[in-house]
Formats: structure tokens, sequence, C-alpha cells
């Protein structure tokens, strides 16, 4: 199958929906699927302001529709919300072009964090967006819940995988300089994950924050004693995570958190909130995670848990059944709704000449 997958999130952006997307792409073509992606750096863009490694295209849905048309692909996927997200909305719903999008990222909550936004007024504009398409991809059953509350009800769950090769116990772990236990978060570093509830704990042991964003350096000065990694990728971003004793989750915002699956098949137990994200994920897993509303609570809890099980647990995720069953959701278009979306556009590309050709 030849697929269009139409992203805002994509490198040299580093987050868990990067990660996703790249390697559900590398999945499908081993698959012997065909993926055509449209990514802002395809096109000419301005830094998202306060988060200049986030790109904003500045495409418009013709720009977007013409690689849509040279591509001719046989199911169109809208993953993100962005400008090009909206551009290719518009592109196929003047077109009559059936898509899928997916829900990656809690903006509702995060806009109101950091600019006071009211959530109902994001979710207003969710709303809109995610109505057109022919079903809207989440990866849990809670936050499937939580959008049908605000209007979305036409969802299907698409779960996350992980690499169980790359992300695994190491005997070339990082050598971390500070006493035991080592408790590691791995992510971005920005106020919506909560690092600093993380941060606070007086718990012994080292603390090690693993990634960059715009809190870095506000967190380093206040917490001079952390070790900070810094954005770390491949091998030594496994190497980090083999290094710790225990994984700590402290968002109360992520709709998934696949940093949740790489820790774990790293052979690190879990602590974290009982919110949604964890609580999908973990919350049948006691043998591998401990979550508490006490994230001190959480953290002597997981550290009493088998490395061993955290590792057998994650080995039942793989990126191969993820992939696969993106594409068994995704919306296969008829070959004639292309040639009926290219008949229109000639026509609507022909009609100032045939005007002024009559006059």
């Amino acid at each position: 199958m030849r697929v269009a997958l139409v992203t805002d999130a994509w490198h040299p952006q580093i987050n868990g929906v990067v990660r996703t997307l790249s390697t559900v792409v590398d999945e499908l073509t081993q698959l012997g699927h065909d993926v055509v992606t449209i990514t802002p750096d395809r096109f000419r863009s301005l830094p998202c302001p306060g988060e200049p490694e986030i790109r904003l295209a500045l495409a418009t849905p013709g720009q977007v529709g013409r690689r849509l048309a040279d591509a001719r692909p046989e199911a169109i996927h809208i993953a993100t919300e962005g400008p090009l997200g909206q551009a290719a909305r518009r592109y196929c719903r003047s077109r009559g072009l059936a898509f899928t999008s997916s829900y990656h990222t809690h903006f509702p909550q995060y806009l109101e964090m950091r600019m006071g936004v009211p959530r109902r007024l994001t979710f207003a504009v969710m709303r809109r967006f995610h109505a057109a398409a022919a079903r809207v991809l989440v990866t849990t059953d809670t936050l499937a819940d939580e959008l049908a509350a605000h209007g979305i009800t036409h969802t299907v769950l698409w779960p996350r995988g992980v690499d169980a090769r790359a992300f695994a116990p190491r005997t070339d772990a990082v050598a971390i300089d500070g006493p035991r236990p080592v408790m590691v978060y791995v992510g971005r570093v920005a106020v919506e994950k909560n690092i600093g509830a993380f941060l606070d704990l007086d718990v012994p042991g080292t603390k090690v924050v693993v990634g960059d964003g715009p809190q870095l350096a506000e967190l380093k000065q206040r917490y001079p004693d952390v070790v900070f990694a810094g954005w770390q990728s491949g091998d030594d971003l496994a190497r980090w995570y083999a290094a710790g004793d225990v994984f700590v989750f402290a968002s109360r915002t992520d709709t998934y958190g696949l940093v949740l699956l790489e820790a774990l098949a790293s052979g690190l137990p879990v602590a974290a909130y009982p919110v949604p994200g964890p609580a999908d994920v973990l919350g049948h897993a006691p043998h591998v995670a401990c979550l508490n509303d006490d994230l001190a609570t959480a953290v002597h809890g997981a550290l009493e848990l088998s490395p061993a099980d955290a590792r057998a647990f994650a080995l039942d995720y793989s990126w191969t059944a993820c992939a696969t069953r993106f594409v068994e959701q995704v919306e296969v278009l008829d070959p004639a709704v292309w040639d009926g979306a290219h008949a229109s556009l000639a026509a609507r590309l022909s009609a100032p000449v045939t005007r002024f050709i009559g006059r």
C-alpha cells in the first residue's frame, strides 16, 4: 500500500511523536509498504516561538495538495494538527479525499499551562479538526474516553511499540558519579513534563535527567546536584537508560509515554503518578511499575521490583505490531477519487483562462 503521512512533528525535533512516526515509517517500509512523508523540512518554515527546534511550515493547501496529487497515495494520514496538518485537511476536504488523523499531544492542557488559554477553546479547535477524519487513532482507552467527553467520538486504538534490541540491559552503561540508587528521567525538558516534582523528591541516590528543552537552563540552575546529560540518541541513549535503577516519570499530561516502554526494555522498573498514560500502559502491571500519588512512595516501591520482570513485560510490545495496526486503520481511497480530484483541480485552473478567452 502507498500511504501519505502528513506531519508537523519530524526531525530534527526530538520527542516521542517523532520517534513513533519515524519508526512506524521504517517498519512499514520493511513490511513492503510505500510511505510518502510530507514534513516541515520540505517547505519554508519559521521557528516556533520559545522552541526554535520546532519548525512551523509555511505551506498552503495547494502546495501540500500538489505533493499528494503527485504521490497518488492509496491512503492519507494526517498525524498532527499544526500548519501542515491544517493545510492537508483543507485540501482533502476540498477534493473529497478521505483521510485518518491521530491525537498525540494534549495541546489543550499544554497551552493552558504555558499561556493560560482555556482548555475549552483549544478542544473546540481539536474537535473541528478531527471531525473531518474517517477515524482518529489514539493510544489508549482512557484517551479515547477523554476525547469523547469533548465531542471526538470516532476513535480507534493504536498502541505503541518498543525496540527491545536497541533498549536492553547492557554491560557498557554510562558510569554515574554518584550514590545509588540512580533515578533516571528521559524526555523533553519542558514545564508540562513536571520534572520539578521528580527533582524535588527527598530520596537518597542520584537523579539523572536525559533530554533537552526550554526548561533545561532553569532546572540546571535550580538543581546543581542533578546529572543533566542533555540530548542523547541511539546507542548513547540506551547506555543512559541502562545506567539507572529506576525510571521516574512525573508527567501528568502525557497521552502515552513511549519512554516508559524504553525504560522497561532496559530493565528499569517505573515510578509514576496513577494518571492517564502511565495508568493505561502499566496500571495492570504492578510487578513492573509502582504508581502512587506520592511520587517518593512510588520510587521506593519501584526499587523493590525486578529488572528482569520489567524487561519481560516490554518484550510483549513490538513496532511491527504497531505498524500493522496502523495499516489496518487507515482509510483506503477509491482510485477514481483521485481522477475526480484532478478533474476538479483542472477545472479550477482552466476557469480563469476560459473566462479571459470568452471576453
